[in-house]
């Protein structure tokens, strides 16, 4: 009988080739995953190119709200720089930092990324849009006081009297601009203290999810994408938008959820899933758009069985609601009233069918193709209760019908869910291993660099519109 050594020769080779032939299939269903990203960018464009020739639709670098302006100067540098050091050696930090630590270098990567991406145009260019006659910040001075808003707003946008206020205001719910108004009353108002404060929201939203993921995947898939979520392409929107804010907000509501949901029993989870509803209920006063975010926040308890939360969650969704009702403002009529303005200004001669492919193309391009090839490779049904249910999100904010474009700033409370998918890229489950184990493959730096190299191009190519 020949000894057991003897057959590790024979054995080995085989093995390897079975090695190799996984990591090859891996790598083609990325690739895939990336070419329907690429598919999805360029047959929205083209479309919309082709009915803007038509039509104006605002969208003079389509599929993307904003205009064709080539640029690259020095201001580039300090964005070129954190990039190439957070590529080289964020996945090996990713993997060794302890976990507390991994949260702080994520935020603070995630921060400084958008912050200096949105300086590559100069350093003003960073609260340009803060500043726009469109935004919030024009009209904190009409505003007597939070209970007079609060009751007057939606009466006076469906019956058109009162003040002429900006386009964000007329489309969004008055919390934002109640809070720029407490802002300014205690001497932080201002283009600055807000762009600190948007950046800041989406920085602690990807921290939050990454909370999130620990807690239902595990840690070693939470290391593998805490890169990605820090280097996203969403931090050119993140950097100059108000819905960084709103992103934070809710992605902090559905961590609560989630850590109700499977690290906590009793009171500590009842607490929790009321902390994680009445935020979610605060987005709610931020953005009509957060609606699906709830419905997915509350799809992940009940489908994790934890019914009982997800009563204690929306009761705390509804207290915030009721409060708010009682002080003068009713959401629902906001959202119908928001709905009948968008329809009747540029929604109007955006078509429909049109922009149900559209609005996609102008989204992927926040989350980048190392996302779709996520997507494509990931087969973690705990991630899965993440990003498929903001797919689902996106597939009824899509079919709704009130965002018919400008989704690379709508959207982005729902990114950080789909970005988790890169985990994928860089984790597998082992064939043999217990339900739940996962390992670590290697840095994906590549896939990385795409994402870093997706971002530069977007913003060099492109002066956008926040």
């Amino acid at each position: 009988m020949p000894s057991s050594a003897s057959t590790l020769p024979a054995r080995s080779p085989r093995r390897r080739a079975v090695r190799i032939g996984e990591r090859l299939g891996e790598h083609g269903t990325g690739l895939v995953g990336a070419g329907a990203w690429v598919a999805l960018v360029a047959a929205g464009g083209l479309i919309a190119h082709a009915i803007d020739s038509r039509r104006q639709l605002l969208l003079d670098a389509p599929p993307l709200s904003g205009r064709f302006d080539p640029t690259l100067d020095w201001h580039v540098l300090p964005a070129l720089a954190l990039a190439g050091l957070a590529v080289a050696a964020g996945p090996a930090l990713a993997a060794r930092l302890r976990w507390h630590a991994l949260l702080a270098a994520t935020g603070a990567t995630a921060f400084a990324w958008a912050w200096l991406l949105a300086a590559t145009r100069g350093w003003s260019a960073i609260t340009r849009p803060l500043r726009s006659q469109y935004d919030y910040l024009v009209d904190v001075p009409l505003v007597r006081s939070p209970g007079d808003l609060l009751s007057h707003i939606t009466f006076q946008l469906s019956h058109h009297v009162g003040p002429h206020y900006a386009t964000h205001v007329r489309g969004h719910p008055p919390g934002m601009l109640v809070l720029l108004w407490l802002l300014d009353r205690i001497g932080l108002g201002g283009a600055w203290p807000e762009a600190v404060l948007v950046i800041a929201g989406g920085a602690v939203g990807l921290v939050t999810t990454l909370v999130a993921v620990r807690a239902l995947a595990g840690e070693a898939v939470a290391r593998a994408a805490a890169p990605f979520l820090a280097l996203a392409p969403a931090a050119l929107w993140i950097g100059t938008s108000a819905d960084a804010l709103y992103l934070g907000v809710s992605a902090s509501g559905i961590a609560l959820l989630v850590l109700a949901a499977v690290r906590r029993h009793g009171r500590r989870a009842d607490a929790l899933a009321l902390a994680g509803g009445v935020l979610l209920g605060l987005g709610l006063m931020l953005s009509y758009g957060l609606g699906p975010a709830v419905a997915v926040a509350l799809l992940v308890l009940l489908l994790t069985r934890r019914v009982r939360l997800a009563l204690v969650a929306a009761g705390g969704v509804l207290l915030v609601l009721l409060a708010l009702r009682g002080l003068g403002f009713d959401w629902l009529t906001g959202l119908r009233t928001t709905r009948t303005i968008a329809l009747a200004g540029v929604q109007s001669s955006r078509p429909y069918l049109a922009f149900i492919l559209i609005s996609p193309a102008a989204f992927a391009l926040a989350l980048g193709p190392a996302t779709a090839a996520g997507l494509a490779r990931l087969r973690d049904r705990r991630l899965w209760l993440l990003a498929g249910g903001a797919l689902a999100a996106l597939v009824l904010s899509d079919l709704s019908g009130i965002s018919r474009g400008e989704t690379e700033r709508i959207w982005l409370p729902f990114a950080p869910w789909l970005l988790v998918a890169t985990a994928a890229l860089a984790t597998r489950a082992p064939r043999h291993a217990q339900a739940g184990g996962t390992r670590v493959l290697g840095a994906p730096r590549g896939w990385l660099a795409a994402q870093v190299a997706c971002a530069f191009a977007v913003e060099l190519i492109v002066s956008t519109s926040w």
